[in-house]
């Protein structure tokens, strides 16, 4: 068949919903390619042509604009040939120019095996998708018919496009709602990456069929009858299990072969909503419906848009699958996005829904994409985003929203809003509080309870689901970090000046540059930054400002970070992320206390008198004198060590008096035991030394303790 030939057969294809002039326009660009690709050949010893020609025959199946078509024609132009962007905009006008454009940009990523190339590659995707998302799509048809010719590559380059083909472009197809495409695409990539298993697992399947067509006719022609009877429109038809989803169901939920396909698969097409319930009576009538196994995806259609009401029966001794759907949610289902352009002259209710949901999680990908630090990061938010597996939740106004499995109330509080999830404190979950980190179900209402002033706890990292709440959650506390060592490092820096007679107020700008320049940092507010993380030290960076940035380099003489000064900072008791409290001595208001500062950790406080304090001059110039404020409310940890009499109860009398004296136990551990005497280890919490005190003299007043010692490492 000629060339020629298959671009009018195109023509008569697109003739069923394009006008004569945009067919023309697809021709013409046609003629184009084919002139560029001249001289140019396959691996298969084809025609570069029949490529782009096979790619623009995929998008009219979908019944793509005439743009898109264009760009299918043209994808590998601008790559492959030399012609300028220019060119193609002067010819073709400048949205089609775009779009090959941006599929030429994405033609050129490669998502191998390094991390860093693959996540910063996700990223220019993204880019192109917010762009135009039919850059995408005219990318994923290109995907799907190299990947139908992909027999003659070398076997590593195989391997390499069809593991790339199943980490992201499958998944990006359901994302999008095309699950004609995506699971083409996963059947394509695993008998790509597992040819035998492939093989075998399609003759079985054959196989399987072939034993099993009475009974699938049977049941066929029973809902047929059942259909007809109560006057139903409908068609049935019978729904074919996809190779790579027989082998991920083997393999992850350990079924045998043999128990997948004794599932009775159909499929129900009707004319309206209305009809989708009456079908789903009908055929509870006639089949006793599985409890637990309904799902109503027309009343709360799944992120990517798909509709459909899903039931399993049990009849004729084997279970039986049905999926009732109207025909434009069949279109949406398999096509997705795509389907947006079949309605694009008059839109539906359901397709300007599917387009909000793209565009929706298309923002969201931006808004990612802004907050996260590296690509790394960034493609490790996203990856949960193209694996969803869905619940639906309710707000309190009984809006419906929808989250991956495992979300929990803090993932929902910010999926409502990111200054929503920034200030959750609490949340109720039907009405009665709950817990943030536990899960959510499906049909629960969840509550949201906030509060002025609350941030991120950082503890939510380690349960939060979804890449919104994880980088809204990182980008927050990151601005609490730097705010914090901005504020800490000022602290610092103003108390070293000090020992030296100034004030920072005194230092002009151009000597602020100077120290600038001389450490190598982009701003003063970097440098202050890096004193309070303890990368810097504030004596050193206080004596470039004090005598001249030369003047600083380390000598014998340097004292300490006090730089002369006898004032100490003054903490609060809980300051945050760059102020922590050493575990080694568990320093408590009222202690001698000093301040050490660690590389990007910022300060540790321990007891002056802690062993695991520096010895050594260096050491000790990373010390900072502190002192407590004085109206700290705040609970801290003490270990007591407390030897006692073995007597029945008498460990609830040691708790009991703690409480008598206000405090709180954290931890009980009984370390050493005879006969006679037990030595119980004892964490309690105290507002500082006075508090303690009292607390020990409660259990040093109990009959059995023979001695009571706060413990100091």
């Amino acid at each position: 068949m000629s060339l020629e030939a298959t671009v009018e057969g195109l023509a008569v294809e697109l003739s069923t919903y394009l006008d004569t002039n945009r067919i023309n326009q697809v021709r013409r660009a046609y003629y184009y390619a084919e002139q560029a690709h001249e001289g140019q050949m396959r691996k298969s010893g084809d025609r570069y042509i029949t490529h782009p020609l096979a790619v623009a025959h995929i998008l009219a199946d979908l019944k793509l604009d005439h743009q898109s078509l264009m760009a299918a024609m043209l994808h590998d132009v601008i790559e492959d040939t030399g012609i300028p962007k220019d060119a193609l905009a002067e010819q073709f006008g400048e949205d089609v120019a775009e779009l090959v454009d941006g599929v030429s940009k994405l033609t050129q990523i490669e998502f191998r095996s390094r991390a860093e190339a693959q996540a910063e590659n996700f990223q220019k995707m993204t880019l192109a998708m917010a762009r135009d998302i039919r850059v995408i799509l005219v990318k994923l048809a290109d995907r799907l018919h190299n990947m139908r010719t992909l027999g003659p590559m070398p076997y590593e380059k195989r391997k390499r496009i069809a593991t790339e083909t199943l980490d992201i472009y499958a998944p990006i197809a359901n994302r999008l709602g095309m699950h004609a495409i995506s699971t083409e695409l996963e059947d394509l990539g695993f008998a790509a990456l597992h040819p035998m298993r492939s093989r075998y697992i399609s003759k079985a399947v054959a196989k399987a069929r072939g034993s099993h067509r009475e009974i699938i006719e049977e049941i066929r022609g029973r809902l047929q009858e059942k259909l007809e009877e109560r006057g139903l429109p409908g068609r049935i038809m019978g729904r074919e299990k996809h190779l790579n989803s027989i082998y991920n169901k083997m393999k992850l939920k350990q079924k045998s072969f043999y128990e997948i396909m004794d599932v009775y698969a159909f499929r129900i097409i009707t004319d309206t909503e209305d009809d989708c319930y009456r079908i789903l009576g009908a055929v509870h009538s006639l089949y006793k419906p599985m409890p637990g196994r309904f799902k109503d995806y027309i009343a709360m259609p799944k992120a990517n848009g798909y509709q459909s009401l899903h039931t399993t029966l049990f009849g004729m001794h084997v279970n039986i699958e049905i999926q009732i759907r109207t025909e434009e949610m069949e279109h949406i289902a398999n096509d997705g996005i795509a389907a947006h352009w079949m309605y694009k002259n008059e839109p539906t209710s359901v397709t300007s829904v599917n387009q909000t949901r793209v565009d929706r999680w298309v923002k969201g990908l931006m808004e990612m994409r802004e907050r996260a630090d590296d690509s790394l990061e960034f493609i490790e938010h996203v990856k949960v985003d193209l694996f969803p597996d869905e619940i639906y939740v309710f707000t309190p106004r009984g809006k419906i929203m929808e989250l991956p499995r495992g979300a929990t109330p803090v993932d929902f509080a910010y999926a409502i809003h990111t200054d929503i999830g920034n200030a959750t404190v609490a949340c109720r979950i039907n009405r009665n509080l709950g817990s943030l980190s536990k899960p959510l179900q499906s049909g629960q209402t969840v509550e949201v309870i906030t509060a002025p002033g609350a941030r991120p706890n950082p503890a939510w990292l380690s349960f939060v689901v979804t890449g919104k709440a994880r980088s809204s959650i990182r980008h927050t506390l990151k601005g609490q970090k730097l705010a914090e060592s901005m504020e800490l490092g000022r602290v610092l820096l103003k108390k070293s000046l000090n020992g030296f007679g100034k004030r920072l107020s005194d230092i002009d700008d151009a000597q602020k540059q100077a120290v600038v320049n001389h450490n190598q940092v982009n701003s003063f507010d970097e440098l202050i930054s890096d004193i309070g993380l303890g990368n810097r030290m504030a004596y050193l960076v206080a004596r470039q400002l004090a005598f001249g940035a030369e003047s600083a380099e380390p000598s014998e003489e340097v004292k300490d970070i006090q730089g002369g000064s006898d004032v100490p900072v003054t903490i609060q008791g809980t300051e945050g992320m760059l102020v922590h409290f050493a575990d080694c001595c568990k320093p408590i208001p009222g202690d001698p206390v000093v301040g050490v500062m660690g590389s990007g950790s910022g300060m540790v406080i321990h007891s002056d008198t802690c062993s695991r304090l520096p010895e050594d001059n260096e050491g000790r110039s990373r010390l900072t004198h502190l002192t407590w404020a004085k109206d700290i409310t705040d609970e801290f940890s003490v270990e007591l060590r407390v030897e006692l009499e073995r007597q029945h109860g008498v460990i609830a009398e040691v708790a009991n008096a703690v409480a008598m004296a206000d405090g709180n136990i954290e931890r009980i551990n009984v370390d050493e035991q005879n006969a006679r005497f037990s030595v119980v280890s004892l964490v309690v919490k105290v507002h500082g030394r006075k508090h303690l005190a009292r607390v020990m003299r409660r259990v040093r007043n109990i009959k059995a303790v023979t001695s009571i010692n706060r413990v100091k490492y």
